[in-house]
């Protein structure tokens, strides 16, 4: 289906279309992957792909796809969105289960609802995909984002969506969509920064020295058990008999926390043969026997954490296979940034900083909307205070970021 939005609206000329893509798959690959820029992984083609091809994310599990491409005259795509019609609020990891009671309460109708993120993963990134153009002013930029930013809102009108929901946007693109008019939500997660260490000893060299005496000792004490190795693998180093593992570390987290996985077994073997250059897989075993391990994915400059799974339990285990394996990989690769999931105040006294994080949103009844810019602005205030309590609590020494 096609929708074209208006030039007075997008300012981009009536000559774009948007047309709304049921399937990743409708649209080649490297159409899409010319607009994901800096090797953000979880925006390729091949990543949305594996979802869908896996049975992940599909209309069978809610997330049926409505996934913009924005297209030239001559049939260049501009610009993209992954977008998803979702009858529930499963996968998301911004909470917005209260605002569909209130509503429903209320005797409005929350279901369905239209979703522009990454299935089942709060990594931050842009979700207004825009092709290069070197030529192109910072104008001409902000027009097509505007104009894709139309075409998700129009797309909720057709289909009688009540609300629109744009997850872990990069900060830039967020605050445009404050600007269009969305409502802005905040966040926090915690987040390394290189700030020019060299090496893992230059990073504890930076901290507080109780903080740094901490982290060495949970470093030795996680390998203490005999036979214990971990290693990161990535590529064609990554077998399946190591997906085989991981998979199960995976159901058994993911059944305490939240009940069925919502990834399936074969989402991590297409993962694998169509971007394996971009996973990298730290895996903890003994004597050769897989206990542990945490997937992680790559762009240009920032490691993502998203999934970590155990079978055993060691103490400081998860800390070294999470975040100080993380940590070593980065720097010894020439990342900038580690991103370490969603939640977890734990990450901070190990050198994870607190970081704003964003969510916009279109909501279609006026009064609705009334009722949750209201509790948003209360709601911003508490995280504002939050980052900066916990900011407070930082484990580098005064003067260290």
């Amino acid at each position: 289906m096609n929708t074209t939005p208006p030039a007075e609206q997008t300012g981009a000329g009536p000559e774009l279309e948007a047309h709304i893509l049921t399937s990743i798959g409708d649209v080649a690959a490297a159409d899409w992957d010319a607009c994901v820029q800096g090797g953000h992984p979880f925006t390729r083609h091949a990543f949305l792909s594996a979802l869908e091809e896996s049975g992940s994310a599909t209309a069978e599990t809610g997330w049926l796809g409505q996934h913009v491409v924005l297209k030239a005259p001559d049939g260049a795509v501009l610009g993209a969105v992954p977008m998803y019609l979702k009858n529930h609020s499963h996968g998301e990891y911004v909470f917005d289960h209260g605002w569909a009671d209130a509503f429903e309460r209320a005797g409005g109708r929350y279901y369905p609802k239209m979703q522009v993120s990454v299935p089942f993963t709060p990594a931050t990134g842009p979700r207004l995909l825009l092709r290069p153009d070197p030529s192109a002013s910072e104008e001409q930029r902000e027009t097509l984002a505007s104009a894709l930013l139309s075409a998700c809102v129009q797309r909720c009108e057709q289909v009688d969506a009540s609300s629109l929901h744009i997850t872990f946007p990069d900060p830039a693109q967020a605050h445009l969509m404050q600007d269009a008019g969305l409502l802005l939500r905040s966040g926090v997660q915690f987040h390394w920064q290189d700030d020019g260490y060299q090496n893992f000893d230059g990073f504890l060299d930076s901290l507080a020295s109780r903080k740094r005496k901490q982290i060495r000792r949970e470093r030795r004490e996680a390998l203490v058990a005999e036979g214990l190795t971990v290693q990161a693998l990535s590529g064609d180093d990554i077998m399946e008999r190591h997906w085989d593992a991981f998979f199960h570390f995976y159901q058994e987290i993911g059944s305490r926390k939240w009940g069925v996985p919502y990834l399936t077994r074969e989402f991590f073997s297409l993962l694998s043969q169509s971007m394996g250059e971009q996973v990298v897989l730290i895996m903890a075993e003994i004597n050769g026997r897989p206990i542990a391990g945490a997937l992680n994915l790559k762009s240009d400059d920032t490691l993502y954490g998203r999934n970590w799974g155990a079978i055993e339990y060691h103490k400081f285990l998860h800390f070294e296979v999470c975040y100080y394996q993380a940590i070593d990989y980065a720097l010894a690769h020439g990342l900038s940034r580690v991103e370490a999931g969603a939640q977890g105040e734990h990450k901070l006294v190990r050198g994870y900083l607190p970081c704003p994080t964003y969510s916009a949103h279109w909501i279609a009844n006026a009064s609705f909307r009334g009722a949750i810019e209201e509790y948003l602005e209360r709601e911003t205030r508490q995280v504002d205070w939050e980052i900066e309590a916990l900011g407070a609590h930082s484990p580098f020494r005064k003067g260290e970021p």
